[in-house]
């Protein structure tokens, strides 16, 4: 590849990040990336997340998952993030790795995993779907992970899952997720996995 194409293909990827990085903020802060449950919100943040994994690369995935995580923990300290406006209450640095760090990896992660399918095997189109499902899995596993390695037997939680008759962690996590988690990961599959597929083939032809 030529000096000059290699220019113009940094540049487009960088382009990509900040429009990708724009979206998350604005979905991040509005009604149009998150749908609302009693307790937790349903997060459709981690769809640019993927986007940004898959088109973009690890980089990329990691800048966006990175604004994720920043705007959502701003949130917990202004007081506009509920629950995590609790747990950051309780324990400041928890709830920075909880809402940072780990969106950071599911960015950072779901890019190797994009990049690993598509050089060692032969999914085709199929890689982009699952690449864009690795997301929402991702974000529900490290970031209920991290909260219960930090927060589950803090009084907070212990009344909850007292509350929810969740004996154990894995029982938290399990009714605390619950559908919201099945809607987290359909939405990143279909829309997650279809933007990338059209973006990378639009991104390779410009």
């Amino acid at each position: 590849m030529s000096t000059s194409n290699t220019k113009k293909l940094n540049v487009t990827k960088l382009v990509e990040t900040a429009v990708l990085i724009a979206i998350v903020l604005v979905m991040g802060n509005t009604i149009l990336g998150t749908i609302q449950t009693p307790l937790l919100s349903v997060s459709l943040v981690t769809i640019p997340v993927a986007v940004a994994a898959i088109v973009v690369g690890p980089i990329g995935g990691l800048c966006c998952g990175a604004a994720f995580g920043i705007n959502s923990f701003v949130r917990a300290v202004m007081g506009l993030g509920g629950m995590t406006t609790i747990l950051f209450g309780i324990n400041p640095v928890g709830m920075f790795i909880t809402a940072v760090v780990m969106r950071c990896l599911v960015g950072l992660l779901v890019g190797y995993i994009f990049k690993a399918l598509k050089e060692k095997t032969h999914l085709g189109k199929i890689s982009y779907y699952i690449g864009a499902l690795c997301a929402p899995l991702l974000n529900t596993l490290l970031f209920m992970t991290s909260l219960c390695l930090f927060f589950y037997n803090t009084d907070y939680i212990q009344e909850l899952a007292s509350g929810k008759g969740a004996a154990n962690p894995i029982m938290f996590v399990i009714i605390l997720v619950g559908i919201q988690g099945v809607v987290e990961a359909i939405a990143g599959l279909i829309i997650g996995g279809s933007v990338s597929l059209v973006l990378d083939k639009i991104s390779k032809n410009a």
